[in-house]
Formats: C-alpha cells, structure tokens, sequence
C-alpha cells in the first residue's frame, strides 16, 4: 500500500502542476504572448512566482521530499511546450508563446528545503523570497534571447483578438523605469504569504485524509 500511496501523491502533483498551468494561460494574453509581453512584465512576474511557488511548497512539503518542487515546475514547463507546440503547428512563430522559466526558481525552493533540514518556516520566508526575487531575472533573460515582441505581435496577430484588441506600441518605461526590479520586489514581498497559504493547503490536506 505504500507504492499506492506515493505513486497517488506524484499523480496529485501532475494534475495541479497542469491545472495550474491552465490557469496561469487563461490568465490572460499579457503573461505567455509576447505581444504584451514588455508592458505587463511586472505583471507576469507576480502572477507566476506565486503561481509556482503555491503550489510547489504544497507537494513540497506534502512529500517531505526536497526535489519536489522541480518536478512540479517541470511538468508546467513541459505541459506549456505542448501548447507552444500546438502555436506552431497552426502555422505561428517559434516566439510567438514565450515559456516562463518556472524550473531554476523551483530548484532555489528545493536547496532552501534541503539545506535547512526540511524547516517548514524556512522554506516559506527564505524559499518564498528567493523564488520571487530570481524567477523575474530568469524570464527577462529568457525574453532577451527571443525575437522582438513588437514584430511578432505586429506580423502575426492571434485570430482569437477581436480588432480592438489589436497589440498597440507598449511605452517601455513609461510606468516603471526597470520592470525585473520592480517584478522582483513585488514578487519576494508577496510570494512569502502565498508560500504560507500553500503550506497551510498542506495542513488542510492532512485533517482531510485523516
């Protein structure tokens, strides 16, 4: 009954780590496509560091297994290359879904786990703070390696936008002058309670099966 037990619990993260990902697509265009990509970067970087680190320190610490958290964070980057995949088969560009890097912040999550001996608290404040302060920096890298938003969002318009939501010119900087810094700082302030809210899922999760 032990196999039963644990390979339950790893199907339990494939479904929430794909679940999740749904969610985090039908977010809204700003956050995967790039042609509101540089304007909503603060934006994209809140709604995915506390969107990977809820659920990641939840199976985290549902399995007591440091590692967990990259597993979670590999199945939404792989679950995201499918739809990414799809894009392209419909005749769209490479660029034209940007896949967040959820992976390197997960294995930050996972280090703090492991290096504190699987302090809870720990994980929380210190993991929480280091997933929302690096994954903005992980994805403006990412974004820099792809093609210009602007020319992906002006030659290739997705069909689904009705004609007034046609991508107008973002005003890069004219909302915040450095949008990783201000991604970072909003994403470590808020990530740590939603960090909390996932542990407390955890707790809840426990009493149920009980």
């Amino acid at each position: 009954m032990v196999w039963l037990r644990r390979t339950t619990h790893y199907l339990f993260i494939v479904v929430v780590a794909v679940n999740s990902t749904l969610l985090t697509i039908n977010a809204g265009d700003y956050i995967f496509y790039t042609d509101w990509m540089w304007t909503s970067f603060v934006v994209f970087s809140i709604s995915q560091s506390t969107m990977l680190v809820v659920g990641a320190i939840y199976y985290m610490l549902f399995t007591g297994v440091p590692g967990t958290a990259t597993y979670y964070a590999t199945i939404m980057t792989i679950y995201t290359w499918v739809a990414k995949g799809a894009w392209f088969a419909l005749g769209y560009p490479y660029d034209f879904i940007v896949v967040p890097v959820w992976i390197p912040s997960a294995m930050l999550l996972d280090l703090t786990y492991w290096a504190t001996r699987r302090n809870k608290h720990a994980a929380i404040i210190i993991g929480g703070t280091l997933v929302g302060l690096s994954l903005p920096l992980f994805n403006m890298v990412n974004l820099l390696l792809i093609r210009d938003p602007l020319e992906v969002a002006f030659k290739y318009p997705r069909p689904t936008l009705p004609s007034y939501m046609t991508p107008i010119e973002p005003q890069v900087g004219k909302f915040y002058n450095s949008p990783v810094a201000l991604g970072a700082g909003a994403g470590a302030v808020l990530t740590v309670p939603i960090a909390a809210l996932g542990a407390k899922l955890n707790t809840w999760t426990y009493r149920c099966m009980a």
